[in-house]
């Protein structure tokens, strides 16, 4: 089984970290290809960054058509739609992922993300996915997505300090880490405060390859029917 991981931005070292995420959770025999495209923004915070990464990671769904399963990790599920109109090997997306994942072990879980104006988006899709009553809040940490890049930074701290905030305030009983960057951070965090942290890219990678080993497919019918040629061609080329 070949798992194509994709990482939206074009931040190399953060692909490196996401795959290893993904390779720590596939089982023996499971192929993951972690790639980010050549062109688009360094980091996915807010719309504007969305809109400027499709193109790209559009085009790496394209160049990679014998994959089994694709996983987007970017929490905010960037191009989740469009890349299922592309492809109908399962498309699952790390937020989607998590939250189904916290909703099956907890009644109630909180969101640490990165930047405050990356909680509407979050906040949007729980709604779309019909999970919002179980979320208790989408806390933002202050903590720009290239700070977790950076060696002797503080924002292990930050986003540890507003996990202890969603258990006191929210009564969280789980916590959903809002950030394929903060995938390597689970373990610890979860051993420290006594409770499940879940990282988006390892739930999507056990979802992708349950989905493809019982050969699911997208539905081609209504809104993932697939672009005519033309279009595609003119896009992406």
């Amino acid at each position: 089984m070949k798992i194509l991981v994709i990482n939206p931005n074009t931040t190399a070292s953060m692909t490196e970290h996401i795959g290893k995420a993904a390779r720590s959770a596939a089982s023996a025999g499971t192929e993951i290809v972690a790639v980010n495209p050549v062109k688009g923004p360094v980091s996915i915070e807010g719309y504007f960054d969305e809109a400027m990464s499709l193109a790209g990671l559009l085009g790496v769904i394209k160049d990679n058509p014998d994959c089994d399963a694709v996983v987007i990790a970017c929490f905010d599920d960037t191009g989740l739609d469009a890349a299922r109109c592309l492809t109908d090997k399962p498309v699952i997306g790390i937020g989607e992922a998590a939250y189904h994942f916290a909703s099956m072990i907890s009644n109630k879980f909180s969101v640490v993300t990165t930047l405050a104006r990356s909680v509407p988006a979050l906040e949007h899709n729980l709604s779309r996915y019909g999970l919002s009553a179980r979320c208790a809040r989408v806390r933002s940490s202050e903590v720009a997505v290239l700070e977790l890049e950076q060696p002797g930074s503080n924002a292990r701290q930050k986003i540890s300090a507003e996990i202890g905030l969603a258990v006191s305030e929210d009564r969280a009983e789980a916590i959903v880490l809002g950030c394929a960057g903060m995938a390597s951070l689970a373990n610890d965090l979860a051993g420290e405060h006594g409770l499940p942290v879940l990282d988006g890219v390892t739930c999507a990678v056990k979802l992708a390859e349950a989905m493809a080993g019982l050969n699911m497919r997208t539905s081609r019918l209504g809104g993932y029917a697939p672009p005519p040629a033309n279009k595609l061609e003119a896009v992406l080329g």
